[in-house]
């Protein structure tokens, strides 16, 4: 199966020469002041962007800018291109460039000195503030008050002036009963070894009746990866859950109140006969965010991969058998034969119960070897095959909530 597997991956296809010679001759054009077309204007950088970093443009104090400096190294060691992640942060590579230069300058741009002519007048900007307070109208904001004053002749400004108006006067807040919108991070749950923190899911797998579909559920190790417990059923039920739940502990001899099991919001993870069946198995619950799929991260990838493994079936499971029968098989594979890059390409089967600490010794001394017989065709370091040793479900960093 493992050599049925590596026929049929693919390799990742060479860029096309053509394709190279374009990108260099706009590169060129670009240079000497040439329009490359109307398409490559769209693909660059826009001049400013309504994100959270601002984009081109835009003002970035000293600390704004090393905290960008941090996500995009932060990228770069990941794995991105730096281009790339210039290219979201929506700035030019050139431009953090020149911030890792003077890493204690700061923005001096004070923006214009002179009041537009078309501005309001202070008695103009004090009678719509009135009009804005009225007893009537205070829990309106600019977006209805600008068409409900308009249907009595009356226009003050625009909606964009009297959001400024009141973002000045520091009145800018949730009008009416609306309550602020918050932005609850999710909680970190921290993993030094196998057992201490699970995620799981469910998802659909297509049978050969159309609309017809079995559900897998996966339960997996944070830590070490593995898949401690799958089951696939013609239903999604919390009874079925918790039995699942109930054996994967009994089978990783899980101590009460040791365990956090990490899940999305679905009806089979918060039913009562779920929950209650948790305390008794002394073990804490967590749920993601509602609709972010982002905080079961680890659960989201097992079922990617999944999906895209080479032995899934190109059509539908002829029935609930069948789809078991390749779901042991493929449990089989991922646990004891799958190296995994997210923990050093070690099988989660070795992670979880300590073999790969010889492992990876045993590459380090390989690779060390190798060094010392052609030291010539080493320019940096050698590989690193460090051990993972804590992995952190939902991290908590300084980075904005909608670039984490």
């Amino acid at each position: 199966m493992a050599q049925a597997r590596r026929a049929s991956a693919a390799g990742r296809p060479e860029a096309d020469p053509a394709e190279q010679g374009a990108a260099q001759g706009e590169g060129r054009a670009r240079a000497q002041g040439e329009s490359t077309g109307r398409s490559s204007r769209a693909a660059r950088a826009q001049k400013k962007s309504g994100g959270d970093l601002g984009g081109r443009g835009r003002r970035h104090g000293r600390e704004q800018r090393l905290m960008i400096i941090e996500l995009i190294d932060e990228a770069v060691a990941s794995g991105a291109r730096f281009t790339k992640a210039c290219h979201v942060v929506g700035l030019a590579p050139t431009t953090i460039a020149r911030w890792r230069a003077t890493p204690d300058a700061d923005d001096a741009r004070h923006g214009p000195i002179t009041k537009p002519s078309n501005a309001l007048t202070d008695a103009e900007e004090c009678e719509a503030l009135a009009m804005m307070n009225a007893p009537e109208h205070s829990s309106m904001s600019p977006d209805k008050l600008v068409p409900y004053l308009a249907n009595f002749g009356i226009y003050l400004a625009s909606q964009a002036t009297l959001y400024r108006i009141l973002r000045r006067r520091k009145l800018l807040r949730c009008r009416g009963r609306a309550r602020r919108r918050s932005h609850r991070r999710p909680r970190e749950h921290v993993a030094t070894r196998p057992n201490q923190v699970w995620a799981w899911d469910i998802t659909y797998l297509p049978t050969v009746v159309r609309g017809s579909f079995v559900k897998l559920y996966v339960v997996l190790d944070v830590w070490s990866r593995l898949i401690v417990g799958a089951e696939v059923h013609e239903f999604e039920d919390d009874a079925i859950a918790a039995k699942l739940i109930e054996r994967c502990c009994a089978e990783q001899g899980v101590k009460p109140k040791e365990l956090v099991l990490h899940s999305d919001n679905g009806g089979a993870m918060k039913g009562s006969t779920m929950l209650a069946k948790l305390q008794q198995l002394g073990v804490m619950p967590s749920f993601s965010r509602p609709h972010v799929s982002n905080d079961n991260a680890f659960a989201e990838s097992v079922m990617r991969t999944v999906k895209y493994d080479p032995s899934y079936p190109d059509g539908p499971f002829a029935d609930l058998a069948a789809a078991r029968a390749w779901v042991a098989t493929f449990v089989a594979w991922y646990n004891d034969e799958h190296l995994h890059s997210g923990i050093s390409f070690v099988t989660p089967a070795q992670r979880h119960h300590g073999h790969d600490i010889a492992i990876l010794e045993h590459r380090k001394a390989t690779y060390a070897a190798a060094r010392a017989r052609r030291p010539d065709r080493w320019t940096g370091k050698t590989r690193c095959w460090d051990r993972h040793a804590v992995v952190r479900l939902n991290p908590q960093t300084s980075t904005p909530k909608s670039v984490n």
